[in-house]
């Protein structure tokens, strides 16, 4: 998640660099306004009406209560009046409640708190970039809408093109945040470049996402890898950086994002009906495009599929 203190002091350290790290550079790319002239509404699906169970009681009727954290651009954050949540997540959440022939209510929290809000019936649902694990499955269920992704970002001037298997970043310097699953990942594929004669992958660790992007742009690293949506938007800001790959954070399977909702409460159907809906009329992948997440688009929606082990 991007916060507001790691942006502060990007800002001041990148002035000390002479670097040019202003928000106002991202209005070129997205709109971070609070009335969304652009957003999408989808059409009434009867088919995901239809599957709702009978008994399910929505926290207020006729309205669906979406939970979300305004972590950060593109994904979810405060417009520039700081009250409206913009974003992907909730782009998607009011296509869906469209698609329920519903009215959306968006909640906002922490994102610590979503799993304690959702048992307690504080919302309908979750739509805030949940990845599905075999852990929360056993608390809830899951309806995919979203690869998870981490990218792969270097300098524009960067002579590194492109990184896709673990041979592509044997030797490089790479910042990674510890304790993440792609440092876990990172570290699997420096012993295979090893096993294979090749050099390690050198992990760095900084304090923030600001110490980090200057150690970037100072030489000190080669790489920079967090989730791919914080990094799109980084780029589009600063126009400075660029993506050279992508990776799935269930290497080597595919790993999801998903909305979750209360386990045996039966929404879960519906809400993967009304997305594979979305999906097929094109406005699932308008929105993403309108976010610039073209790359974490899934070919159909799942209930419940497998996700990331325990570790």
């Amino acid at each position: 998640m991007i916060a507001l203190p790691a942006f502060r002091t990007l800002l001041i350290a990148a002035t000390a660099l002479g670097l040019s790290f202003s928000a106002g550079h991202a209005a070129d790319d997205f709109d971070l306004g609070p009335q969304q002239p652009g957003r999408l509404h989808a059409a009434r699906n009867d088919a995901a009406i239809a599957a709702i169970p009978k008994d399910f009681k929505f926290v207020t009727p006729g309205k669906l209560t979406i939970a979300v954290s305004p972590g950060g651009p593109p994904l979810a954050t405060y417009a520039t009046d700081a009250k409206t949540v913009i974003g992907a997540d909730p782009d998607y959440a009011y296509a869906i409640a469209d698609s329920l022939g519903l009215t959306l209510e968006i909640l906002p929290v922490a994102w610590i708190d979503w799993p304690l809000g959702l048992t307690s019936g504080k919302y309908d649902a979750v739509i805030s970039n949940v990845g599905v694990t075999e852990q929360r499955k056993e608390k809830f269920d899951f309806s995919t809408y979203r690869q998870g992704l981490h990218g792969f970002f270097v300098k524009s001037d960067s002579p590194i093109a492109s990184i896709k298997e673990p041979k592509d970043a044997a030797g490089l310097r790479v910042i990674v945040s510890a304790g993440t699953n792609q440092e876990r990942i990172l570290l699997r594929w420096s012993d295979e470049d090893v096993a294979a004669g090749l050099k390690p992958i050198e992990l760095q660790y900084y304090d923030d996402e600001a110490a980090s992007l200057i150690a970037l742009h100072s030489g000190r690293a080669d790489v920079i890898v967090q989730p791919h949506a914080q990094l799109v938007f980084i780029a589009a800001r600063d126009k400075n950086i660029k993506r050279v790959g992508t990776l799935s954070a269930g290497w080597p399977d595919r790993s999801d994002v998903a909305i979750a909702t209360r386990k045996g409460s039966g929404l879960a159907d519906a809400l993967t009906i009304a997305t594979n809906g979305l999906i097929r009329d094109g406005t699932y992948v308008e929105i993403l495009h309108h976010w610039h997440l073209t790359e974490e688009a899934l070919p159909s929606s799942e209930t419940n599929p497998p996700g990331l082990p325990k570790y």
